[in-house]
């Protein structure tokens, strides 16, 4: 690989929590190719899937959960130099419908891998924060990380920020080398549709079915959608640069992209002739704009989004055809499956 930060991953054990999940994959993938030595993925399987998984000789599949001591004595027995720790209970809706299982994911679970991280003297830990979370329906446009609200809508945005807390404080007090990455909705090859999914992959999934895409609100609300691979490249630049240790910064396009233009994009992409529905915003949905600067994240670790978003987007729905039938088998949607179609 050309980029000279990927050499820090040479030859080094990393442990990524949430490694099965459509970011994980791609960051287990660009690991492994960077030449670490090993890569252990420690997911229980919630949002992700083996069949994702990269089949590589230094990658470590073991399936459990970061609420489990048994499992975290496992996995930090191999002892990694980097964590990465992605797992979460994801997302709005679903910490809406399960604010105890959230406050125990995403709070207990971050709590208890910063303690061993912290025990098992790890070199760096990334947490992978939201800024769809920190920032509150209120804040001025573009997003900077100056700005932070406690005027919540969702108990997962709550834990997102518990987690970015906890993290100041194992920094701050006991010196564990930590970075706070805020990731703006995400979209690309490996996120499987569902009730708790992503407005991406499940308008994509109901797009190749031939359905109406649904819509909640008006349509003209617009995102920052991340492409996968920038990300990636985003998170492997703060687990290697020094002037990211103790810092949160965002990893976003910097680009907004109105709802319904992307519905549009997708139908026209597909043929699908099904078009467009609409139905009424969910209550906890405050946002009708996100945007975010990417200006810190680009003097801290030189992060800069190449990825244009049509290009993303076509390179997405061809994932989803070349993997069409584990998909199909995969994706799940409970009942009021509108109430989940963009979900952050």
């Amino acid at each position: 690989m050309e980029e000279a930060y990927y050499s820090a991953y040479h030859d080094k054990t990393i442990l990524v929590t949430g490694g099965a999940g459509a970011i994980g994959t791609n960051l287990c993938s660009a690991l492994s190719d960077a030449g670490a030595k090993l890569v252990i993925i420690l997911d229980d399987l919630s949002s992700g899937y083996t069949w994702n998984i990269p089949q590589k000789k230094n990658i470590m599949f073991v399936k459990g959960c970061v609420t489990d001591d048994i499992i975290l004595k496992r996995v930090f027995f191999e002892q990694p130099q980097y964590v990465y720790h992605l797992a979460a209970f994801f997302a709005n809706q679903n910490s809406v419908d399960y604010p105890e299982k959230d406050i125990n994911v995403n709070g207990l679970g971050t709590l208890k891998l910063l303690e061993y991280s912290l025990f098992n003297k790890v070199e760096r830990l990334v947490y992978a924060s939201s800024g769809c979370s920190i920032y509150g329906s209120s804040a001025p446009l573009p997003l900077t990380e100056e700005f932070m609200s406690m005027n919540l809508s969702t108990p997962y945005q709550i834990t997102k920020m518990l987690g970015e807390l906890y993290c100041n404080f194992f920094f701050n007090h006991h010196g564990l080398k930590v970075v706070k990455t805020r990731f703006f909705n995400s979209y690309g090859p490996g996120e499987v549709p569902g009730q708790y999914r992503n407005v991406i992959p499940n308008f994509i999934y109901w797009a190749l079915k031939g359905e109406a895409l649904p819509i909640t609100g008006t349509g003209e609300e617009t995102r920052d959608f991340t492409y996968v691979e920038d990300l990636v490249g985003g998170l492997l630049r703060a687990g290697s640069y020094e002037s990211a240790i103790g810092q949160e910064f965002n990893l976003a396009s910097g680009v907004e992209t109105r709802i319904v233009d992307l519905a549009n994009m997708i139908n026209e992409a597909v043929g699908n002739k099904a078009g467009i529905k609409f139905s009424q915003r969910r209550k906890w949905d405050t946002k009708s704009r996100l945007l975010a600067s990417v200006d810190r994240a680009k003097k801290l670790i030189k992060y800069e989004p190449k990825t244009e978003f049509r290009e993303g987007l076509m390179n997405t729905i061809q994932w989803f055809r070349d993997n069409w039938s584990h998909i199909e088998k995969s994706a799940s949607f409970g009942p009021g499956v509108s109430s989940a179609v963009r979900d952050k």
